[in-house]
């Protein structure tokens, strides 16, 4: 091959490069793999990363060798690259905003396997527009978190607000609500906090919010420390850093008993996309928290 090809108006240098290992019926994936997956995916994922800062999982060698996170843009970032002005404890810095394709494939370019994108958008970051449950097992098997991610869904249900559920890519389940930005991220963050007290006070046996490894047992995490400023999520279909490419997949509440959080690769995800659709495709609308409020306050 070439060493270079161009995919979406973007040279894509040493298109051979593995950045993915295989795993079991997983191919490897090559940096060229990942430029045309993101040029392939672009309609999908760009809704959910527009006008929000990133943070990009960087992987050079690929995965089997160094990595690391950046979010200040390079200088070598071209012009066209979208960024934003951001506020942080170390002073202002700008971060790369993913407005359009060739944006998304220049990340492919510069190895960055995993865009993390806000959970506010460029113009009130003070103000998020999702609260996220992030479910995390602490031991192997899904029943607990398949258990406890359900729970989550069925209380914010019971509190009037429309929640989404994705594969993490990894070891467990997002639950996402869409928000209203009318609360800045204390405010989502302390709301979040109640809710999985609720769960934690009626399940102490499944969940907890000890976020110290070596204090959980056998208990899922209902994690809310993502619900801050600065604070990350990765984005549907977004491939994780892991061998054999798995990617953050949406689905349905109903196949939350048989999709596994690493089962869609990116590999596989156009037959999934053929056969099921995108879950994602109309998320429920923004959502208050004042009513929920007054209902958890019943609950606890």
């Amino acid at each position: 091959m070439s060493d270079e090809v161009e995919v979406a108006g973007v040279r894509v240098t040493k298109p051979d490069k593995v950045l993915v290992p295989g795993a079991g019926d997983a191919p490897e994936v090559t940096k060229l793999d990942l430029a045309r997956y993101h040029e392939a995916i672009a309609d999908l994922v760009l809704p959910h990363l527009r006008d929000r800062p990133i943070s990009m999982q960087r992987f050079p060698d690929g995965l089997d060798g160094p990595s690391f996170y950046e979010k200040k843009v390079p200088s070598h970032f071209p012009d066209s690259v979208r960024t934003v002005e951001v506020a942080t404890g170390e002073g202002p810095q700008r971060q790369v905003v993913v407005a359009d394709t060739r944006t998304l494939v220049y990340l492919a370019q510069q190895a960055c396997l995993t865009p993390h994108a806000w959970l506010s958008r460029t113009d009130r970051l003070e103000r998020p527009d999702q609260l996220v449950f992030d479910l995390d097992p602490s031991v192997p098997g899904l029943a607990a978190v398949r258990r406890a991610t359900a729970l989550v869904g069925e209380l914010l249900d019971d509190l009037g607000l429309t929640s989404v559920v994705k594969t993490s890519g990894s070891r467990g389940y997002h639950v996402v609500v869409p928000l209203r930005r009318l609360q800045d991220f204390d405010e989502v963050r302390d709301f979040a906090r109640q809710v999985a007290q609720v769960l934690v006070e009626r399940e102490p046996d499944l969940l907890t919010l000890e976020a110290r490894k070596d204090r959980r047992g056998d208990r899922v995490l209902v994690d809310i420390m993502r619900n801050g400023y600065g604070q990350t999520l990765v984005p549907p279909y977004a491939v994780r850093a892991r061998p054999g490419a798995p990617v953050s997949a949406p689905i349905t509440w109903a196949e939350l008993g048989s999709v596994e959080p690493d089962q869609v690769h990116l590999h596989d995800l156009d037959r999934r996309l053929q056969r099921c659709g995108d879950p994602w495709a109309e998320l429920p609308r923004g959502q208050g928290l004042g009513g929920a409020r007054r209902r958890l306050a019943r609950e606890s």
